[in-house]
């Protein structure tokens, strides 16, 4: 589905936090083919390269419209499209890093086994995926589906929660890999602006469904959530909305050989 580079990067400051967290713990010194899956707009994987400036950075994106906007800004870098769910690299990875994206595919059971075999002989496969599916942020999308008129056009595309408890992915990869961590961070997130919550949800998980409804519809829908976060998430005297957010992290290192 098509995003909206403007809209996801309203919170850029919020969003790139986890992912220079996930960077920095990235334990490989000079690594020669680095991939970004999931690179979107550009602004995480511009870090891989100031991070690596002797690598060979691909940013790996399934919108065109991120990836547009991710050239202008640096040219220096292989920007590819592709379909995240088949993706391989075309040589072993020293590092596979995602932020934010793998939690929109499914079949992890497969997925990260597949991208963990890609691994160049102690490459480093890091993932950081949102895991607050069990947040009003989350719940409240599909209470508003289910609530009006456009429950039949957006039901079907409700999911469940797309991202498994930690000891899931530990089982997963523990008996494939040299080294393995995984933890969880909830950032309390201190938003400012009308109806903070309703923008963010706009620049991802809301976002595909607003598109599929037309006028008035649309701005029922997105009235009918807003009222909902607004009511999880109050606004506080100062200005600010608190929205805690919970994010997992996977750092997996492949044997020498």
């Amino acid at each position: 589905m098509p995003w909206d580079p403007a809209q996801y990067l309203k919170f850029a400051g919020h969003r790139l936090r986890p992912a220079v967290d996930l960077l920095n713990w990235i334990d490989v010194a000079n690594p020669t083919e680095v991939y970004d899956l999931g690179a979107g707009a550009g602004n995480v994987t511009r870090l891989l390269k100031t991070r690596w400036p002797s690598a060979r950075i691909t940013g790996v994106d399934e919108s065109q419209e991120m990836l547009e906007k991710a050239a202008i800004g640096a040219p220096e870098i292989v920007w590819q499209r592709a379909d995240l769910a088949t993706w391989r690299p075309l040589r072993p990875a020293d590092v596979i890093y995602s932020n934010a994206a793998l939690h929109w595919l499914g079949d992890h059971d497969r997925l990260f086994p597949a991208l963990f075999a890609a691994l160049a002989p102690g490459g480093v496969l890091a993932v950081q995926m949102p895991r607050n599916f069990s947040a009003p942020s989350h719940t409240a999308i599909a209470e508003a589906v289910r609530s009006g008129p456009w429950r039949t056009t957006l039901e079907p595309l409700l999911r469940p929660a797309p991202v498994a408890e930690p000891a899931f992915y530990f089982d997963l990869l523990a008996p494939r890999a040299a080294a393995l961590d995984i933890w969880e961070t909830e950032y309390l997130q201190a938003l400012e602006g009308d109806h903070p919550v309703k923008e963010w949800a706009k620049g991802t998980w809301l976002g595909p469904l607003l598109d599929l409804l037309d006028e008035p519809e649309r701005s029922r829908f997105e009235a009918c959530y807003a009222e909902l976060v607004a009511r999880a998430y109050p606004r506080r005297p100062d200005g600010r909305t608190l929205f805690p957010f919970r994010r997992l992290f996977i750092l997996a290192k492949a044997r020498a050989g």
